[in-house]
Parts: C-alpha cells; sequence; structure tokens
C-alpha cells in the first residue's frame, strides 16, 4: 500500500474495515477529545455485540486467540477515535496504548498478546502508530474479556 493512503485504505488491503462503535457496557463514553488528543475508553474485543472469546490468557483462552483479541481491542478503538475526530487522517501520532491482559496465574506472555494491538496500529497509520506501550496482567476484566485495550491519539490542530 502507498505511503500516500489513508488509514481506512490501509485496512482495507488488509481485509478489515472500522466497525461500529462499540456500545459502551456501563455509564461512560468511548472516547473524549481533550485539545489535540483523543483518549479511548478501555476497549473490550467486541465484535458486532459479542465477545470474541471469554476467560483467562494460559488457561481458557490461549495466547493466539489473545493477540487477535488486542488487534479487535485496537479496531474498537480506531472506532471511537474516528466516531469522535470524523476523519481518521487527523491522527498525527498515536502516543500511549495500554493493554490489559486477563491472565491465568502463570502467564507472562502480556507482551506478545499486546502485539496484536500495535502491529494493527502500526499498520493502520504507518509512522504515525508508532507508541509508548504498557502490558498489564490483571486478575479480571469486565464481562470476562481476555484482553481490553486504551489508545490515546494526537490529532491535528
Amino acid at each position: 500500500m502507498a505511503a500516500g493512503a489513508t488509514p481506512e485504505e490501509r485496512l482495507a488491503s488488509m481485509g478489515l474495515a472500522v466497525p461500529e462503535v462499540a456500545k459502551p457496557v456501563a455509564v461512560y463514553v468511548p472516547a473524549v477529545r481533550t485539545g489535540q488528543h483523543v483518549f479511548t475508553s478501555g476497549q473490550l474485543p467486541m465484535r458486532m455485540g459479542e465477545l470474541l472469546v471469554t476467560g483467562k490468557v494460559g488457561a481458557e483462552v490461549t495466547a493466539e486467540e489473545a493477540y487477535a483479541c488486542a488487534q479487535q481491542c485496537a479496531l474498537n478503538a480506531i472506532a471511537a477515535v474516528r466516531a469522535e475526530i470524523g476523519d481518521l487522517a487527523q491522527v498525527v501520532r498515536v502516543v500511549k496504548v495500554v493493554v490489559f491482559v486477563a491472565s491465568a496465574p502463570d502467564f507472562t506472555g502480556q507482551p506478545a498478546v499486546a502485539n496484536g494491538a500495535s502491529e494493527l496500529l502500526g499498520e493502520v497509520f504507518g509512522d504515525a502508530g508508532v507508541h509508548a506501550r504498557s502490558a498489564v496482567g490483571v486478575s479480571v476484566l469486565p464481562l470476562d474479556a481476555p484482553v481490553e485495550v486504551e489508545v490515546v491519539v494526537e490529532i491535528a490542530a
């Protein structure tokens, strides 16, 4: 795909599209814009209103399934950002990504799971998709989701 391709064109070249914004599961909004930044709420691996899989990574959920969940979370974060700003071409930088992984007690592969989100954001936004990141193992996530992702992006003035 050409360097000048839009984020949506890059997604299409990967066989993906920006999904509908996932409906919040509690009292919050999917994203908030302040100044030149958009902060997403934690995005679960929802596709068409349902979690891709449930359970703990390293127990009921494989690392490969969790990687795919992190990709879906990133897609949902992209949808939340687009709903807030209208055009993904306004994203000048993915600043920070936080990936929470519901982990079995002996699972230590959180960074590899988080790569599902990071690699997708890099593909979609190119150099602007290179970001700071945290990959955190937790005991449980909402709805027994295996992964949750938050994203902060900088947008054009």
